[in-house]
């Protein structure tokens, strides 16, 4: 085999029956994972390339990944990597990888913070283009037709003489009634904006900035504080405290979409995860004073004169029953850490451990958000309830089962 002469395109069918062949849910995704992840070359760089031959330490790579995915390995483990939101993250195993309906939960986080304590300023972005924004899609089309059936009216109303009129019965379609209210409608709008500006410049030297009149020496004084410059914008910044970080792809993520205007302190158990997370931290370039990494027990390394100033606590935490832990897929149960997936007899073991911080940690006003078990949902809000948050809300996942919990803490407790 190491004499013959395999190309990307050989390769990439060669791998797929392969993986076909032991039960791959996804063979050909798997193969071109696995060859992007030996080659360096992005997917779209294998089509254009698939003549291109494989060097023997290509070769080598690529032998190796395939055998630890036919034994059921998870590509994040082999490839070393995934994508999660804006964010590429780097994997390792004993560290658990990152899911799409966690992207759902910094979203949930990002959209409390943009309406609730961040300044219109720092919350204005565009918006992520995750695979479940179909919204965003439908109302792009919905414009696309709207403009295109305006576009349309007005050039048969351009085209159309009033003799292919009366040939064809008359005004088609009405465009030439719809295209001529639409000029008089603009022609309108433009006088009223003219006049509109008008009046405002007579009336300017007149009104003070609230629209009060103002009169002789005092109109020369407050035109003289209009042109004196604004004083500077308080920054405005959110403190967000992670518990569970893994990857540290939630912490990272809310830093990196919101730079500038969120710093995150985010604790693991296991230093396998603080090690990785940092290590991502670096790639990204963010710092430790936006994102610091703390390697304890949930929140027992957060300093007491901190207690009460974070504005969210989030977390996705062990939850799968234990019961639920021997029905998970091979390549979860196997090769995922026990430690980052069971949550007890009921999943919500460490959930109960958060909700009794929560007061202590978060402001008046602040979020506790935390990703759950789809069966325990609906005791995880009942829960929230009984400690007395607020405005509890269950969010249901990409195939509308329910995932997160998020609720308000209006009554923080103060450290002893």
């Amino acid at each position: 085999m190491a004499n013959e002469i395999w190309t990307i395109k050989r390769c990439l069918e060669w791998t797929k029956e392969y993986l076909v062949e032991r039960g791959e849910e996804h063979p050909r995704l798997s193969a071109e994972w696995l060859l992007c992840a030996a080659t360096g070359l992005a997917r779209i760089d294998l089509y254009m390339r698939m003549d291109e031959t494989l060097n023997a330490a290509q070769l080598e790579t690529m032998h190796a990944a395939v055998v630890r995915r036919a034994k059921g390995e998870p590509l994040q483990y082999i490839t070393g990597s995934t994508q999660f939101r804006m964010i590429d993250v780097a994997c390792a195993p004993g560290v658990l990888i990152p899911r799409p309906e966690t992207e759902m939960l910094v979203e949930e986080v990002l959209n409390y913070l943009d309406a609730e304590v961040l300044s219109p300023e720092a919350a204005a972005r565009q918006r992520v283009e995750l695979p479940w924004n179909d919204e965003v899609e439908e109302a792009r089309k919905a414009e696309a037709a709207l403009a295109d059936e305006r576009a349309t009216a007005e050039r048969r109303a351009a085209n159309l003489t009033a003799a292919d009129e009366a040939a064809l019965g008359g005004d088609v379609l009405g465009s030439r009634a719809y295209a001529e209210e639409l000029a008089d409608r603009e022609a309108e709008e433009a006088a009223a904006q003219a006049a509109e500006a008008e009046a405002a410049e007579a009336a300017e030297s007149e009104l003070d900035e609230y629209g009060v009149a103002i009169e002789g020496a005092d109109q020369e004084t407050a035109l003289a504080q209009d042109t004196a410059a604004p004083a500077p914008a308080e920054p405005c910044t959110a403190r967000v405290l992670e518990v569970g970080c893994g990857t540290g792809c939630i912490s990272l993520s809310l830093a990196w979409e919101r730079r500038g205007h969120v710093t995150c302190t985010a604790t693991d158990i296991e230093s396998r995860a603080i090690d990785l997370a940092t290590k991502n931290r670096d790639t990204l370039g963010l710092t430790a004073d936006e994102v610091a990494f703390s390697l304890t027990n949930l929140v027992s390394s957060i300093p007491r004169e901190e207690w009460g100033t974070f504005d969210v606590l989030v977390s996705n935490p062990p939850y799968i029953p234990t019961d639920v832990m021997r029905s998970l897929p091979h390549e979860v149960k196997d090769f995922e850490p026990d430690l980052a997936l069971e949550g007890g007899a009921d999943g919500l073991d460490i959930f109960r451990r958060l909700l009794n911080a929560a007061p202590y940690m978060l402001r008046a006003g602040g979020l506790f958000a935390c990703e759950l078990y789809e069966g325990t949902l609906d005791a995880a809000a009942e829960l929230c309830r009984q400690a007395g948050l607020s405005d509890v809300r269950i969010v249901h996942d990409l195939t509308d089962r329910p995932r997160i919990v998020r609720a308000i803490v209006t009554e923080p407790k103060q450290r002893q």
